[in-house]
């Protein structure tokens, strides 16, 4: 096949896959922060706290340079609000300001007052908060299943609204299915990302925390991770020494399932005979596959 027949076939199954619940997809609508908006001050004692705030834990050290900040410059970015009544108006972004606001004593704030829903303010807050440069993996992961859960997203639709890739909002999502401990390890940066995702293909939760151990005591690096649960697999596979063939079968279908986010299945017989499946648990998760796959 030439490859101007490739990417028109490319094209076809993209096309195809990409109408899945098209109709549906296509009705909804999301109001963003720029609809509807009016600036003005308001005084502090009429802002309330964001119920929906994805936050809970806020760093006091980082709270304090803000009030520092303030008090010299004043607040640059107003706070964004909507309106709850005619003199209760509710945070949607920018509970951090408000709070050093309120340490400081300001009467008045400035503030963009949007008009919004209790699900358009909840997935602008996670949004927001999504894009803040200290939030860890499974914070982010959380606020992206939180997003798809409570807002209706699909994976394609946040793909869009964040300006990444499908795969990689898949591959945070993952995260939510390992082990405790290896989420917590990884909260506290005692492991990488990529740690965390080569212990995403061990599928027994207690061999994540064995293996979790094992990277810890002996600060393994990622490769020497993949090496050491590739060994223990092989000797727990089977007493057979595997063949070079088996070995090599083996490393492809690791890499295979690392490249495309799934764990990929192969199977061959003497004569090289054999079939690749690639299991997939939503259409998003589809998608995902044979984008990575029509891309090369």
């Amino acid at each position: 096949m030439s490859k101007s027949n490739k990417k028109e076939v490319g094209k076809g199954i993209r096309a195809l896959l990409s109408n899945i619940d098209k109709k549906e997809k296509s009705q909804r609508s999301y109001p963003t922060a720029g609809d509807n908006k009016e600036s003005r001050e308001l005084p502090l004692k009429q802002i309330e706290a964001n119920p929906f705030q994805p936050r809970r834990e806020f760093n006091e050290e980082q709270l304090e340079e803000l009030v520092m900040s303030i008090s010299t410059h004043g607040i640059i970015q107003p706070i964004a609000v909507r309106k709850l009544s005619s003199k209760t108006y509710q945070i949607i972004s920018g509970e951090r300001r408000w709070r050093a606001a309120k340490q400081l004593k300001l009467e008045k704030v400035p503030v963009h007052i949007i008009e919004a829903d209790d699900q358009t303010m909840l997935e602008m807050a996670l949004l927001e908060n999504i894009q803040r440069a200290d939030l860890n993996p499974i914070e982010i992961s959380i606020s992206y299943q939180r997003l798809i859960d409570e807002c209706s997203l699909t994976h394609e639709e946040l793909s869009s609204r964040l300006g990444k890739k499908r795969s990689s909002i898949t591959n945070y999502l993952r995260l939510l299915k390992l082990s405790p401990s290896v989420q917590n390890a990884l909260k506290n940066n005692q492991i990488s990302l990529g740690h965390a995702k080569v212990l995403g293909g061990v599928d027994r939760i207690e061999m994540q925390t064995i293996f979790l151990g094992k990277i810890i005591t002996d600060d393994l690096s990622v490769r020497a991770t993949e090496g050491l649960i590739k060994s223990a697999s092989t000797k727990s596979g089977s007493s057979v020494q595997a063949s070079p063939k088996d070995a090599n079968l083996e490393s492809l279908k690791n890499k295979l399932s690392e490249y495309l986010g799934s764990r990929a299945q192969i199977s061959r017989n003497n004569k090289g005979i054999g079939t690749i499946k690639i299991p997939f648990s939503s259409d998003d998760e589809l998608n995902d596959i044979v984008e990575a796959i029509m891309d090369n």
